[in-house]
C-alpha cells in the first residue's frame, strides 16, 4: 500500500505502515491498558482484589465504554512509536546496509539488536507525552479532553518535564525491547523464508 511507483518502500512509507500497525494494536490493547493503569495506582490498592475484580467493578460502575477511555491518546502513542521505530529501522537498513560478517549469524543478530534498541529508544522519546496523558485519562473519572488539548494543558500548567514523567523506566524497557523485537522478527522471517524455499 505504501510503496512508490517504482515498487520500493520509502522511509515515509515504512513509517506510515508502522503507524497503521500501531493504531491497529491500540484497538486491542486499550482495555488491558486501562485495567493495568487502575491497578497500578496506589489510591486503588484497596479497591480491586485482582484483575478479574477490577474488570467486573469497572464494568458495573462505569459501563463497557469505560474500557476504551483514553483510546484516542493510545492511538497517538502507538502510532508515533511504531512510525518512528519502523521508519528508523528502514532508514538505517537502506542507507547503511549490512556489510561483510555483519550480514550473517551472530553479527547480524547483534546488528539487528542495536538498530532495534536505538530505534525503540528514539520512538519512546517521541511518544512519552502521549503515554503520560493517556495514563492520566485512564486513571481519572472525569471526561477526557482531546489528546493534543491535554498535552498543551500539561505543558502550560506543569512545564515540559511533566510530559516526560516516567521516561527513564520506559526507555529502559522499550529500548532493549525494541532490540529484541527486531531480532526475533528477523529470525522468524528468515526461518519462514528458508522453509518456504525448501518446499519449492
Amino acid at each position: 500500500m505504501f510503496t512508490g511507483s517504482d515498487g520500493k518502500l520509502s522511509n515515509a512509507g515504512a513509517a506510515a505502515a508502522g503507524s497503521c500497525a500501531g493504531m491497529t494494536e491500540a484497538v486491542v490493547v486499550v482495555p488491558f491498558e486501562l485495567v493495568k493503569i487502575r491497578m497500578q495506582d496506589r489510591s486503588n490498592a484497596s479497591r480491586y482484589a485482582n484483575t478479574g475484580d477490577a474488570v467486573v467493578k469497572i464494568f458495573r460502575n462505569e459501563g463497557p465504554l469505560a474500557f476504551y477511555k483514553g483510546f484516542e491518546s493510545t492511538l497517538w502513542r502507538n502510532a508515533v512509536w511504531n512510525a518512528t521505530y519502523f521508519g528508523m529501522i528502514h532508514y538505517i537498513n537502506t542507507s547503511s546496509p549490512a556489510q561483510g560478517d555483519w550480514k550473517q549469524g551472530k553479527f547480524l543478530m547483534l546488528r539487528n539488536f542495536m538498530i532495534g534498541a536505538v530505534s525503540g529508544a528514539l520512538a519512546t522519546t517521541f511518544n512519552t507525552p502521549f503515554d503520560v496523558v493517556k495514563s492520566r485519562f485512564q486513571n481519572s473519572s472525569n471526561a477526557a479532553p482531546w489528546t493534543w488539548t491535554a498535552v498543551f494543558e500539561v505543558l502550560r500548567n506543569e512545564g515540559p518535564r511533566a510530559l516526560w514523567k516516567g521516561y527513564v523506566p520506559k526507555v529502559l524497557r522499550l529500548g532493549p525491547g525494541g532490540g529484541i523485537l527486531l531480532v526475533v522478527h528477523q529470525s522468524v522471517a528468515n526461518w519462514l523464508i528458508a522453509r518456504r524455499t525448501e518446499h519449492h
